[in-house]
């Protein structure tokens, strides 16, 4: 009799499986390969015990079929020692005794997979045999998957980690070219900030001031860190707009101007707005830098806004701006002293300033509660002069002339090119430049020998 081929995973025809029939009557063997061979089975014979044992060694084998009843070794012996040895192996037992406790013996003890009684029907033994082999093959093939799937997971645990790295390593690395865009734009911003200030003496570090007070109050009002930088980057700029200036209106104090000079003043807001409007990063700032005339009851200009209408950033602008511009007299006709200036202020809010700003002025000038600690930084700060830079050194401090012009921003890290444009302009000026320089917490600097008329002294 001939079955059909069954699927059996990786076993792909029935002549990749081997059965061991293992009987002491040549009669039953010579049946059993008869059966076995005519299905495609490669079939191999014992007549005890002990040379089915013998086979096992030798071959692989992937089913025996045992009888019960054998000289010397019975089956249940003989499977037990099987499913010892060789557990992968499918276990049957053929048995033509009536006596249960026999059978049951060689169930527990060799964990057969089936029992068959003789006389057995070919088609029976066929179909227990071939489901036998198919139940073996998806136990195997299970095993191998899950092998498989074990060594794909930890491939992918270890492509997971090294992604992992990868991308945190690269987050790095965006991080520090971000943080040197921002530092760059900054820096490109306080030198738009400058080209005015060249104009008039008594303009040089008016915008910085006027930015640094424009954050702290945005601060103190709880603006977030991206609102805190626009409103100061406005303050850098509020006065760009005046570059196109004649001499005469520039230094024209507001009080003094003429009702033509005023106009023409007010007007310096609308060329910024002009000049900026192509930067798409510095909308905001000079939508705020625009309505810096606006004023809190609405009689200012250009749109006559009032009250909530005008932009926060341009509020605290009109007020940080004023009050630097009452002390250098560039609006009123002499100039103010800092208490002078903040009595003004006070006196405006509601008028021309926003109430809630001007009380964060004055939180910001008399604070009624301790000021938090600043964040500890690893570095001092340690003034030098030019001739003890030496290339490598980093700015702790923007590098301000002594008429308050902007020479190189902070954190800029000075070579030796730097260093001769500081000794140049020194000695084409004859100004002395202090730079502050980043050195770690404790740094004590080496002795510096100052020359004398006779000798040096070590200080």
């Amino acid at each position: 009799m001939t079955l059909e081929t069954p699927d059996l995973g990786h076993k792909e025809t029935m002549a990749a499986f081997s059965i061991l029939c293992v009987d002491d009557e040549p009669n039953i063997l010579s049946a059993l390969r008869r059966l076995f061979r005519g299905q495609g089975f490669k079939v191999h014979i014992a007549e005890s015990g002990k040379a089915g044992l013998e086979v096992l060694a030798s071959q692989q084998i992937d089913l025996v079929i045992s009888d019960m009843r054998m000289p010397e070794m019975d089956g249940a012996q003989f499977l037990e020692q099987v499913k010892m040895r060789w557990p992968g192996t499918v276990r049957l037992l053929l048995t033509g005794y009536a006596d249960i406790s026999s059978t049951i013996g060689a169930i527990n003890r060799g964990e057969i997979y089936r029992y068959i009684t003789k006389p057995w029907d070919d088609t029976d033994i066929s179909l227990i045999v071939r489901q036998a082999l198919e139940r073996q093959a998806l136990a195997l093939e299970k095993a191998r998957l899950e092998t498989l799937t074990q060594q794909q997971n930890e491939a992918l645990q270890v492509l997971n980690a090294s992604l992992e790295a990868k991308v945190s390593e690269r987050t790095a690395e965006l991080k520090v070219a971000n943080d040197r865009l921002k530092d760059s734009f900054i820096t490109s911003i306080k030198v738009f900030s400058t080209l005015i200030e060249m104009r008039g003496g008594n303009l040089a570090g008016h915008s910085r001031r006027v930015a640094d007070l424009c954050r702290k109050i945005a601060q103190k009002l709880g603006q977030d860190s991206k609102q805190v930088q626009e409103i100061f980057v406005a303050g850098l700029l509020h006065e760009i707009g005046k570059v196109g200036f004649a001499d005469e209106l520039l230094n024209t104090p507001v009080a003094m101007m003429t009702p033509e000079q005023l106009e023409a003043y007010r007007k310096h807001s609308l060329h910024a707005e002009q000049l900026l409007m192509p930067l798409q990063d510095l909308q905001k700032s000079s939508e705020y830098i625009c309505a810096q005339f606006e004023r809190f009851d609405g009689s200012g200009f250009p749109g006559h806004l009032a009250g909530e209408d005008i932009p926060l950033g341009a509020r605290i602008l009109v007020l940080a701006s004023d009050y630097d511009n009452m002390q250098i007299g560039t609006l009123t006709q002499r100039r103010l002293t800092p208490e002078e200036s903040k009595i003004i202020i006070i006196h405006g809010s509601g008028k021309r300033y926003d109430p809630r700003v001007v009380e964060a002025f004055k939180e910001i000038l008399w604070p009624t509660v301790p000021k938090p600690e600043p964040e500890k930084s690893p570095y001092d700060e340690l003034a030098a002069l030019s001739p003890a830079l030496i290339s490598g050194m980093v700015l702790a401090r923007d590098l301000i002339t002594p008429n308050g012009l902007l020479m190189l921003s902070a954190k800029h890290v000075l070579d030796q090119r730097l260093i001769d444009k500081i000794v140049d302009y020194e000695r084409s000026t004859g100004m002395e430049l202090t730079a502050y320089i980043r050195v770690p917490k404790g740094y004590v600097p080496p002795p510096v020998k100052i020359p004398t008329g006779d000798d040096a002294t070590a200080i």
